[in-house]
């Protein structure tokens, strides 16, 4: 990965910008699209377009969604704490104990989320599984009025878990779920500015994928693509307890990952495995019986007649403040969705 895509990645990961409110995220990844796209666009749902303008061809979708998983400020008490309720899916007891950044109007502010101490606790509290509604954020506010100075209801928040690397390769972070997606996105959409095929391309960050596919159907209806393919990450099965039987077998560092079946069109899914095929490159096949769960489930089912595909990128301990990905796959990904899409021409026929 070169030093400057480097320096993005660790930006998008960095920017506090959960659903609903990718703002942040959104901003960074426009700028970087206006270096070398012809055109950089947004609308009323948040979503960035970042086109590769061609003439009289099929429009092809790159998508990723921008948004991560966070939490949202519902009540401030007295004493000036801040309580909160999920965006997203997390499991509750991961947020225990952890530091949050919340985006303020006047500033981010940073506050840990407060619990009575074991050494507290009842016998039979010890055991208990902790909720999200036992918690609270503590920002060091002497009071509801000093709080409200700093925070306000609705504000949202995120954990704040800055990227790390674990070796050249390997990066954890927050928000790898699926700011890596729309990182692809882009850089696949950089490659094919080098030597532009004859499509009309489009590299997407959509929004809220965490909580409603909103963003990725108005996208379908908006832009009416030919082709879509959505990047997101998958879960990897190469750390403990893994399930290889119903998730395959995934590692991170192993190559992107295709989805056979569900919402992915079989002939799409095909040409990526071939061009992977012809570039000699490692990837990962997983089946999607009912859904995939990602975007391309939306932009399939909003009816616009789009031949989605998907490639997913291994996570290692999705939806926690450590995701683990691999810099080779990212890279991987993005060479594979551009040297298909160069593959695609207006007669293209993507019928079963």
């Amino acid at each position: 990965m070169a030093k400057g895509s480097n320096d993005f990645l660790t930006r998008l990961l960095t920017a506090p910008s959960p659903s609903g409110f990718e703002q942040p995220a959104a901003k960074i990844w426009r700028e970087e699209a206006g270096t070398f796209a012809d055109e950089v666009t947004w609308d009323v749902a948040g979503n960035t377009y970042a086109r590769l303008k061609g003439e009289g061809a099929p429009v092809v979708v790159i998508e990723g969604h921008i948004d991560e998983i966070g939490f949202i400020i519902t009540h401030i008490d007295e004493q000036g704490f801040l309580w909160f309720d999920k965006i997203g899916g997390w499991d509750d007891q991961v947020v225990v104990g952890q530091r949050i950044r919340i985006v303020g109007a006047n500033g981010e502010v940073v506050g840990v989320i407060g619990k009575k101490a074991a050494h507290l606790l009842k016998p039979e509290d010890r055991d208990r599984v902790t909720r999200v509604s036992d918690l609270w954020i503590d920002i060091g506010a002497e009071n509801r009025d000093a709080a409200l100075k700093r925070v306000q209801i609705g504000d949202p928040a995120v954990i704040d878990a800055a990227p790390v690397a674990l070796t050249d390769d390997l990066w954890a972070s927050r928000s790898m779920d699926n700011r890596v997606g729309a990182y692809v996105a882009l850089e696949a959409a950089r490659k094919l500015a080098v030597d532009r095929p004859a499509l009309d391309v489009f590299a997407v960050a959509a929004t809220q994928e965490e909580i409603s596919f909103a963003g990725a159907i108005a996208v379908a209806h908006h832009l009416k693509p030919t082709l879509a393919i959505a990047i997101d990450v998958t879960h990897a099965t190469d750390y403990p307890g893994a399930d290889k039987k119903s998730d395959s077998d995934v590692k991170v560092s192993g190559g992107p990952v295709l989805t056979r079946g569900s919402s992915v069109n079989p002939r799409v899914f095909t040409g990526l495995r071939d061009t992977a095929a012809k570039l000699k490159m490692d990837v990962a096949v997983q089946a999607g019986a009912r859904s995939t769960g990602t975007d391309a489930d939306a932009m399939y089912r909003a009816g616009a007649l789009v031949a989605t595909g998907l490639v997913s990128i291994p996570n290692r301990y999705m939806h926690s403040p450590s995701e683990v990905v691999s810099l080779k796959d990212l890279d991987a990904a993005s060479t594979l969705i551009a040297a298909y899409v160069r593959t695609v021409t207006a007669e293209t026929d993507f019928r079963p």
